[in-house]
């Protein structure tokens, strides 16, 4: 088994708003995957509720009781280094195909049907790539502030300026983060985003994500992105609804309206004017929106 860290329960014992039972997928190499499993698993459609840096499931804790109330199921699992997931301590293990390869593990294990995907952040960099490889899976999507990594654009200055801030800080204070990001948030609130991450040494996958992000054709990740890009212009064929949260500085209005010229069929975006990057923070219209529309 790779060398591993695994957040001890206690810290997860008093979230707000997040009484979910965990449950685990494990990878043939041991490592474990948690992920929240709500609703009927018997339900017409599935929500595949995929986070970003540095969050974890806890990020979509105002819309998965939405999904639910709609007789829905949600699969909302963490990114192997992110919330109850086990944290390789070797940050070089952290890869584009390491976190993809882990998702279409979970996906094939679950043998979701009838999914649809909910991303924003990393979790649209790497899920924006899932459903190319089992089209068949897949009926509508969800996009909040996130972008494809193709590798053959210059890399905006805000995620530039992101990605500097990260490289400096090996311990990056993630409540602080939050709460600046999203000024809403209570005391608690912020510390549960810290939660999983007792000291610096937890924080490999954190650091690494975005040294991940592809910036030239030969990157890791970059192909497979290009692919993804092909397969929503030119071969998706479900339900689309876009959300933007206005404020991002990082992944914000232009990024989004570029992207939406790559899903084919896209309809205007909602656009959320007071909303951040951790567009979820907001997310509970939005949850009610695709609830209704996709």
């Amino acid at each position: 088994m790779t060398d591993a860290l695994r957040t001890p329960d206690r810290n997860f014992a008093e979230l707000p708003d997040w009484p979910y039972a965990p449950r685990y997928f494990e990878r043939p190499d041991g490592l474990r995957l948690h992920y929240v499993d709500e609703g009927p698993h018997e339900a017409a459609r599935t929500w595949l509720c995929l986070h970003g840096q540095p969050t974890w499931s806890y990020l979509y804790r105002r819309m998965i009781p939405v999904f639910v109330g709609a007789g829905d199921r949600v699969i909302a699992p963490d990114f192997l280094g992110f919330g109850r997931s086990d944290k390789p301590a070797d940050e070089a293990v952290y890869t584009f195909e390491f976190h993809r390869d882990t998702l279409l593990g979970l996906i094939e294990a679950l043998d979701l049907r009838n999914v649809a995907l909910a991303v924003q952040d990393w979790g649209g960099l790497i899920g924006l790539t899932l459903p190319m490889a089992a089209p068949e899976r897949y009926a509508s999507l969800l996009i909040m502030n996130t972008a494809l990594g193709t590798g053959d654009a210059p890399l905006g200055e805000g995620f530039l300026a992101w990605r500097a801030f990260s490289n400096r800080s090996p311990d990056m204070d993630i409540a602080k983060l939050m709460q600046r990001a999203c000024p809403q948030l209570s005391e608690a609130e912020a510390a549960s985003y810290a939660a999983p991450f007792p000291d610096a040494t937890y924080k490999a996958g954190v650091r690494r994500f975005p040294n991940l992000v592809p910036d030239r054709p030969d990157a890791g990740g970059a192909a497979l992105s290009q692919q993804a890009r092909a397969f929503w212009r030119e071969r998706w064929t479900g339900k689309s609804l876009m959300a933007i949260g206005m404020k991002d500085p990082v992944l914000g209005p232009p990024v989004m309206r570029a992207l939406r010229a790559d899903i084919r069929h896209c309809p205007p975006p909602m656009e959320i004017a007071e909303g951040g990057h951790f567009l979820q923070e907001w997310g509970a219209p939005i949850a009610r929106q695709a609830a209704r529309v996709l």
